[in-house]
């Protein structure tokens, strides 16, 4: 069982306090250079960037005897089914057609579940809808847990029975209800057999479940401006109001997530003290009163928490740099000091895992290196399974370095500078890489294959974690609300005089990239501000923000529909037109080269997006270069999609930015 961030799907999320903005001395250039200089490596092949394991998300069954993982066949996404033992195929099956695999998940070690997406057209507009399948190996029968006619979002699990027989999910009856909470056999029979065990009560827009699978929790948003819980101790209680918590005491991050423990008023909640910092405290639902707090980290908020199925904590996530983890399991915590002590420098991370902890997946992997996943078993060496860049030498890249720099209204924003190998740092052509989100996203000191792709071709590449990324603090968390293509923005320009002013970026010669977000960003930069930046590239990047506002607004509740647009839009004190920072409204100032990507089967940012800018580019007569990627969506599944990206960015840098 995970605790993370419920309430982020009715309101704002929370992170760790805001860094200080007092006493930090920004990172000079100095502090990056390497002692000794490295020499300069060839020019990898652009097939080496883009070929990669070809295995996607690999997990473990409950017993640890079959491993699955995604994989394509043609343009077809596959689930395979392997023995772990012999690595030999049990099954493999294929997604249905027309459906998009979103995730999938072992329930027990039978069955498979599978969070399936598909687009339809209502009344003329683009309607996205989610649906759970279930795979059964025995059988090898597909079957959709959800009854005929029901809402768009049938992918809110609250809990899978640990034997894998049934789950739990949070759905509408119909497109007009509140969501009820449904109970799905696994065995094929869905479809007759569901049955809903909770209705629509309330206007609540979001349920929990303890760890018995009990429905004790229900969000009430936005009422008179406010969350309200309703809780019950058990399935034979009525609901009652135990907790009201207001917008303000919201965005100061007053209340997170909850875990309910069967049997008990006791649980446990991800909450801000006094200092700001989000700790892990206890919670005791009759009164609706925190308790002590059982664990913090130092200096950080906790991300994110673990129990195992008997409600016993298991571990805590924080993020600085790097993902840390606490284990409060005995069996885990001395399995993370072995394979600490195996794979020394590899940061190894331990994953998916059978239930008695006898196997696991684990991931290593640097900044530098791409790494790739191995699997545990007691009493062996880990074995690799999975290289995830087999073509690449991590000998041959380059070491990604955080820095600090200050904002012009004195914020402070961090992010990775990435400096090329066996060149002088110094005025190197630069390549801003902004990620995306934009909000409760940011950017960490991790393998990037397209910040070493970069750095490869003899570009410094720098990515700010701009402010709204998520992590840093509620404070500057909010200093992003209503600042897309403003602040947000400003800070990218800022992070470009950061490497300027060090002597590393020559300012004629500086381009911005980026995907979602990112790509709006860098369409917007060379719009906003073509005296600073050459060019951009822009991957499936918003161009109008308007039309995508009205898009995305359809997978929300009301309540987080209200909430995201006042996180683009800024509430009524600071709203702005937001045709001022579309691109496609704007597009008469575009006057720098553009290359404008995106997948024609992309369903977070539509391919309208893009339709839109490259025909607001030739009615103004501003010539863009395009690239479609054929039945790609948000991101690269095809396997020839990244190299067809890259080739196309290398040219396109190549003409206009050329590193040497």
């Amino acid at each position: 069982m995970k605790l993370k961030s419920t309430i982020a799907l009715l309101a704002v999320a929370y992170a760790m306090p805001a860094l200080a903005q007092t006493a930090v001395t920004p990172t000079t250039a100095a502090q990056l250079v390497p002692a000794a200089p490295e020499a300069r490596p060839a020019k990898i092949p652009v097939e080496a960037f883009a070929k990669d394991s070809g295995v996607g998300s690999p997990t473990l069954s409950a017993d640890g005897n079959l491993l699955a993982f995604s994989t394509m066949v043609g343009d077809v996404a596959n689930v395979t089914i392997i023995n772990a033992d012999t690595k030999a195929v049990v099954q493999r099956f294929a997604v249905p057609d027309k459906y998009e695999l979103y995730d999938f998940e072992w329930a027990g070690s039978k069955r498979l579940l599978l969070s399936l997406g598909t687009k339809f057209d209502v009344g003329g507009e683009t309607v996205m809808a989610s649906r759970m399948v279930a795979y059964d190996i025995a059988t090898q029968n597909l079957s959709v847990l959800a009854k005929k006619d029901m809402g768009f979002n049938g992918t809110n699990l609250l809990y899978k029975d640990p034997a894998g027989e049934y789950v739990l999910l949070s759905m509408q009856r119909t497109l007009y209800d509140y969501p009820s909470v449904w109970r799905f056999p696994l065995d094929g029979t869905a479809a007759k057999a569901g049955k809903e065990i909770l209705s629509p009560q309330k206007e609540i827009g979001l349920w929990v479940a303890d760890n018995a699978g009990v429905i004790r929790l229900g969000y009430q948003g936005a009422v008179r401006n406010a969350l309200r819980m309703w809780y019950r101790l058990n399935e034979n209680e009525p609901f009652r109001l135990i907790d009201q918590v207001d917008d303000k005491s919201l965005a100061e991050g007053a209340w997170d997530s909850v875990v309910l423990i069967n049997g008990s008023d006791d649980g446990y909640t991800l909450r801000t003290d006094q200092s700001g910092k989000v700790v892990l405290r206890k919670f005791n639902f009759a009164t609706g009163k925190p308790g002590e707090t059982v664990h913090a980290a130092p200096g950080w908020d906790i991300d994110q928490v673990t129990l195992s199925e008997d409600g016993k904590l298991e571990s805590a996530t924080y993020v600085d740099d790097f993902d840390r983890k606490t284990w409060f399991d005995p069996k885990l915590k001395s399995l993370q000091a072995q394979l600490d002590r195996l794979l020394a420098g590899r940061r190894p991370a331990i994953g998916p895992r059978s239930t008695d902890k006898s196997r696991a997946l684990v991931h290593v992997g640097t900044e530098r290196d791409p790494g790739g996943i191995y699997l545990h078993t007691a009493g062996l060496r880990p074995e690799k399974i999975v290289d995830d860049r087999p073509a690449l030498d991590a000998a041959q890249l380059a070491t990604p370095k955080p820095f600090t720099y200050l904002a012009r209204d004195k914020t402070v924003i961090t992010g990775y500078v990435t400096l090329p190998v066996g060149r002088p740092a110094k005025n190197l052509p630069l390549i801003i890489l902004p990620h995306g989100g934009p909000y409760w996203v940011r950017d960490t000191l991790t393998y990037d294959n397209e910040v070493q792709f970069l750095a490869n071709r003899g570009y410094a590449v720098i990515q700010p974690n701009y402010r709204g990324s998520g992590g840093f603090g509620s404070a500057f968390d909010q200093l992003g609300e209503g600042q897309i293509g403003r602040a947000m923005q400003d800070d990218l320009d800022d992070a470009m005089d950061w490497a300027v002013g060090q002597g590393i970026a020559d300012p004629k010669r500086v381009c911005m990239v980026g995907g979602s977000y990112g790509g709006y960003a860098a369409l917007w930069a060379v719009t906003r501000n073509p005296e600073r930046y050459r060019c951009a590239v822009s991957f499936a990047g918003v161009t109008n923000w308007k039309k995508q506002l009205s898009y995305s607004n359809q997978f929300f509740s009301p309540e987080s529909k209200r909430s995201w647009s006042s996180r683009v839009s800024g509430e009524k004190k600071s709203k702005f037109d937001l045709d001022s920072v579309s691109p496609t409204e704007q597009v008469s100032r575009l006057t720098r080269p553009v290359l404008l990507v995106h997948g024609d089967d992309d369903t977070r940012v539509p391919f309208k997006q893009f339709e839109m800018m490259r025909d607001a580019a030739a009615g103004a007569g501003k010539t863009i270069d395009t690239l479609v990627l054929p039945k790609e969506g948000h991101g690269f599944t095809l396997p020839d999609s990244e190299a067809t990206y890259l080739k196309a960015v290398d040219a396109f840098l190549a003409k206009h930015n050329p590193a040497d």
